[in-house]
C-alpha cells in the first residue's frame, strides 16, 4: 500500500483577491502570456474564447524542470466567487457565499474535444493540446465556460510501499510520505452571439496591507488600490488595471498595474486589490484605468479618479 498524496492546485483561471507580481495565482501581473506553477510547468496562452467563427483552439504545455512529468487533462466546471477567488462548482455549491453562483454557470464541459488527455512532458520540450468545439449553443443561451485544468501524476514509485515500511526497524509506528500534486487551470469560453463587453468601477480608495512582491518573499506593508470590478454587459470582461498620477507628463510608468483581470457572467461584480509601486505624495491624485485585453484590446472600459 503507497503513501496518499495531497493536491495543491493553482487555478490560473481566474483572478485572485489581491494582484502581486509574480503570483502564481488566478490573476496574473506579468506581461507573458504565460502561467507557470512549481516551478516546472508553464501553460500558454491563458484562456481561449471560441465562436462562430473559431471552433478550434491550442495550448502549449512546457516542462521547465529536469525530470520527466506526467500530466493529466481535463475539463473542470469552475466559478468565481465576488472576493475574485475560483472553486469548483461542487466546492463553491458547498459554501454559504457559492451555493446561488454555481448554479449560474452555463457549461461548455460537453461541448469540447481534448487531446491528449495525458501525457508525458519531457524536459524543455513543448507539447501542443488541441481543443476542438465539437457543438455551438443555440446563440440566446449566452455564455457558457469551462476551464482546461492540466495536473501533474505522481510517479508509479512515489511513496512507501508496506515491504519497505516493514524493513525500517521502526515497529509500531506509523509512517507517512505526502507527494504535492500541482496543476493549472485556464477557461475555454463559448461566444455563441456577439460579445456584449462592458464594465464599471466602483468604491476606488487606497489602503495599506501586508504583501509578498513574488508569493515568497516576506510580507511587507504596501500602499494598495481596492475596487469592485463591475460587469455590465451579458458576458464575461477580461482586461487590464493601470494606475496614474493625474497630470504626469504623457507616456509615464503607472505606479500599479494588474493584468488579467476577469469578471465572469456568474457574477455582477468582484473586488480588486492592485499594489502600488509607492505610496502617493501628498496632493497627488490617482486616475485608475480599467482596459479590454479580450474582444478589443486597449480599448478603455472604465476609469476612477481618487
Amino acid at each position: 500500500m503507497r503513501a496518499g498524496y495531497c493536491l495543491g492546485l493553482a487555478a490560473a483561471l481566474a483572478t485572485a483577491p489581491l494582484n502581486a507580481p509574480g503570483q502564481a495565482q488566478p490573476t496574473t501581473t506579468q506581461t507573458a502570456p504565460a502561467i507557470s506553477v512549481g516551478a516546472a510547468l508553464n501553460i500558454t496562452p491563458k484562456r481561449l474564447t471560441f465562436d462562430r467563427t473559431r471552433r478550434n483552439g491550442s495550448i502549449v504545455l512546457l516542462n521547465q524542470g529536469d525530470a520527466p512529468v506526467t500530466v493529466d487533462i481535463g475539463l473542470v466546471d469552475r466559478v468565481m466567487l465576488p472576493d475574485g477567488q475560483i472553486f469548483a462548482v461542487e466546492d463553491a455549491a458547498r459554501r454559504d457565499d457559492g451555493k446561488a453562483i454555481a448554479g449560474q454557470l452555463k457549461s461548455a464541459k460537453d461541448l469540447f474535444q481534448v487531446s491528449p488527455r495525458r501525457t508525458i512532458l519531457q524536459p524543455g520540450r513543448p507539447q501542443t493540446v488541441r481543443v476542438r468545439l465539437s457543438t455551438m449553443p443555440e446563440a440566446e443561451t449566452g455564455e457558457h465556460r469551462t476551464h482546461l485544468t492540466v495536473t501533474t501524476i505522481p510517479p508509479r514509485d512515489t511513496g512507501t510501499t508496506a515491504e519497505a515500511a516493514a524493513n525500517t526497524g521502526t515497529a509500531n509506528q506509523l509512517r507517512f510520505q505526502i507527494t504535492a500534486v500541482y496543476g493549472l487551470s485556464i477557461p475555454l469560453i463559448v461566444r455563441p452571439a456577439d460579445a456584449d463587453v462592458r464594465a464599471g468601477i466602483e468604491g476606488a480608495r487606497l489602503d495599506f496591507t501586508e504583501v509578498s512582491t513574488d508569493g515568497r518573499a516576506a510580507a511587507r506593508r504596501t500602499p494598495v488600490i481596492s475596487l469592485d470590478l463591475l460587469r455590465a454587459g451579458t458576458g464575461s470582461v477580461y482586461g487590464n488595471f493601470e494606475v496614474h498620477v493625474i497630470g504626469e507628463k504623457k507616456g509615464s510608468e503607472p505606479i500599479g498595474l494588474a493584468r488579467g483581470v476577469s469578471v465572469y457572467p456568474e457574477i455582477a461584480k468582484r473586488v480588486v486589490r492592485i499594489p502600488l509601486n509607492r505610496s502617493p505624495a501628498t496632493g497627488e491624485r490617482l486616475e485608475v484605468i480599467f482596459t479590454d485585453d479580450d474582444t478589443s484590446p486597449g480599448k478603455v472600459l472604465a476609469k476612477a479618479a481618487l
